[in-house]
């Protein structure tokens, strides 16, 4: 079996039978949900798949910053000016 990335897993057939009771049950866990014992999806709540995204936007941000860093390219500012 591949390496998985949750604690809770559920069959794709058990998963196709209720899948509003297994989102109900999961909470703010992941779910794998595993076809022929290998994970074919994994199953968030909404507000980990926004944190998911806000975590890759970061990521994709973060050489441009630091290019901009080593430019000089940036402004310094005073927080209470704001």
């Amino acid at each position: 079996m591949e390496h998985l990335l949750a604690t809770a897993t559920i069959s794709m057939s058990d998963f196709k039978k209720n899948p509003a009771k297994v989102l109900r049950e999961a909470g703010h866990e992941p779910v794998a949900v595993l076809s022929h014992n290998k994970p074919a999806f994994y199953m968030v709540n909404p507000v980990l798949f926004e944190a998911l995204l806000d975590e890759v936007e970061d990521a994709q941000l973060m050489p441009i910053l630091k290019a901009r860093i080593e430019r000089g390219d940036f402004v310094d500012v005073n927080l209470d000016d704001l």
